[in-house]
């Protein structure tokens, strides 16, 4: 069954002048078929990069489909499901960012790429777990806005030496919240000879317990390391699955088998057939909006080239 849809898929992105683009959360069969897998920031490089296609297939969620209609205006961006939503992205509203905008004017705003694009159009600067630090430090001020992930705000601001002023308080990834210390010590005691690496989205007393903290785009590096032949990995389940399959000889075992992405796993294989097919569900952003969120996505894209 699969075998067909995929030859499917083949020649619709063949006759459409189609990529397909997925995140490292996509299951392996999505994978499979992706001309390219990344993590946010080098799906952002990649989408900006792609200028002989017509079409970008996004498989992830939302507010990655919209950077890339944003980054890409000539180009038809769909999403194969359009019940693929990020809740953390919907966590920080349009009203709060300007509130805390209009509280703080001496603070430049460093927006997490996990947003919406309304919320983009109000940062001065947009960033990704993979560059935070680096964004951060790039600023004029020593204090900063930063929306939504309230872990990720609080680790920028520790590498740096910076103040953060986090908006909302309780911003979040529900799936990398469910880490816990006690995760970290008893994997040191079931794999003693491992590395455990972690996600920047993490509690802080995690991460202070793992070995590495890395984006997805930074754990794929690392477990490539020669020296490291075991790695315990703190975030969604899938990204083992890569992992895997990238490096046959090495065992890569999940932190928690319940770090669980449920709207990254809305698309599949039909999915991606029928989008390519039916040219749906198409990711449109208001240009007025765009226009506004594309000045922190670009300024963020420069700081990486």
């Amino acid at each position: 069954m699969n075998d067909e849809i995929i030859k499917e898929i083949k020649q619709l992105k063949e006759d459409k002048n189609a990529i397909i683009l997925a995140h490292n959360y996509q299951p392996k069969e999505i994978q499979e078929i992706a001309d390219f897998i990344g993590d946010s920031l080098e799906l952002c490089l990649k989408a900006a990069d792609v200028d002989d296609v017509d079409i970008i297939v996004f498989c992830g969620v939302n507010f990655m489909a919209e950077t890339a209609a944003i980054i890409c205006p000539d180009k038809k961006v769909l999403l194969p499901d359009n019940r693929a939503n990020c809740q953390m992205a919907d966590m920080i509203s349009l009203e709060e960012l300007k509130a805390a905008k209009e509280a703080h004017p001496e603070c430049e705003v460093v927006l997490y790429v996990n947003s919406r694009a309304e919320t983009k159009s109000e940062a001065d600067i947009v960033c990704t777990s993979a560059n935070a630090a680096k964004v951060v430090e790039s600023l004029n001020s020593d204090n900063f806005i930063f929306a939504p992930d309230h872990n990720l705000g609080v680790y920028s601001a520790k590498l740096t030496g910076k103040d953060a002023i986090i908006v909302p308080e309780d911003g979040h990834c529900y799936v990398h919240t469910i880490f816990k210390p006690e995760d970290v010590q008893k994997a040191r005691s079931e794999y003693p000879d491992a590395k455990i690496v972690v996600h920047p989205e993490c509690p802080e007393d995690v991460k202070e317990l793992a070995d590495y903290v890395e984006s997805t785009g930074g754990m794929v590096r690392l477990a490539k390391d020669p020296d490291i032949k075991q790695l315990v990995v703190g975030t969604e389940i899938d990204l083992t699955t890569r992992l895997k399959r990238e490096n046959p000889d090495k065992e890569f075992i999940p932190l928690r088998k319940d770090a669980f992405c449920l709207t990254m796993k809305l698309v599949t294989l039909e999915k991606i057939r029928d989008s390519l097919a039916d040219e749906k569900y198409v990711v449109e952003v208001d240009e007025e909006i765009a226009s506004k969120a594309r000045v922190g996505i670009e300024r963020m894209l420069n700081l990486s080239k």
